[in-house]
This record gives C-alpha cells, structure tokens and sequence, in this order.
C-alpha cells in the first residue's frame, strides 16, 4: 500500500469515528440525558459517555487534519482551495478547525461553565447543547455529502 492509500484509509476511518461519535452524541446521548429524572443523573450520564469520547476524538480529529494535509500536500491539491467547484476541499477544512477549536480551545475553557448552567438550569443547558450538537452535526453530514459526492466527479455549480 502506498503512501496516499494509507493516508486515506485513515482518513476515512478517522472521519467515520468522528463524525459517527458526534452523532451517537447528539442522537443518542443527549436525549437519553434530557429524560433523567434528576440533574445530577443527567450530567453524570453525559460526562461519563462524553469523557471517554472526547478522549479517543482528540486522537481521531488530529489524525483527519494530518493525513488530509499529508494528501493535499503529495498530491499536490492546494489549488482546490481556490476553485469553487471543489468548494468541499474549504468545507473540510472549515469543519476540521471548527472542531479543533472546540474540542481543544472552547471545551477546556467552558467546561466549569457548562456544569454550574447544568445545575442552575438544566432543560435550557441540555437543550442548548441539543441545538449546538445538531446544527455541527448537520454541517458534517453536509460536508460529508458534498465531499462524497465532489470527489466522484459530482458538480453542484
């Protein structure tokens, strides 16, 4: 196997993690919190699960932006960035430091915030963090479209 076909099967594998964990999360998870009876219930369900998640994503996410570089890089794609028909190439990379910033800068910073909203207000904070979880899983899934869909040649302009 070459060197672009193992940086691609990583990608799509990571990607897969990814994207697959944020929707177990948002689908999943973040309903099954919200029907807890108490607070405490609810936030010790969703810490439990999203701590062992935020683990493995802080591996799968760098893994998608090193071997998406090291692509772009051997394969010598950059002006991509600039044609609008392969306007998927930005989207990727958009998503990638949205979630980068995230998981590695926002998340650390607001996390005391988030527990101490949770036991003043929890229906609002579960909620909010519904929304947010289905407004990036929604970007995803079109990025993923888009992206699935370019690369096979696919021409949305």
């Amino acid at each position: 196997m070459d060197d672009i076909a193992l940086a691609r099967a990583l990608h799509v594998l990571a990607v897969i993690h990814w994207i697959g964990g944020l929707a177990f999360v948002t689908l999943i998870i973040l309903p099954l919190a919200r029907l807890r009876r108490t607070t405490e219930e609810a936030l010790v369900l969703f810490e439990c699960i999203e701590r062992r998640f935020s683990a493995q994503v802080r591996i799968s996410i760098p893994l998608v932006g090193a071997t998406g570089l090291w692509m772009t890089y051997r394969l010598d794609l950059w002006d991509r960035f600039a044609d609008p028909n392969f306007w998927w190439m930005g989207a990727m990379l958009g998503l990638w430091l949205v979630f980068m910033l995230m998981l590695f800068v926002i998340e650390p910073l607001l996390h005391s915030t988030f527990e101490k909203s949770a036991l003043q207000d929890p229906a609002t904070t579960f909620r909010r963090m519904s929304r947010l979880h289905e407004f990036l899983l929604l970007l995803a899934a079109l990025t993923a479209f888009g992206t699935v869909a370019g690369a096979h040649g696919f021409a949305f302009f």
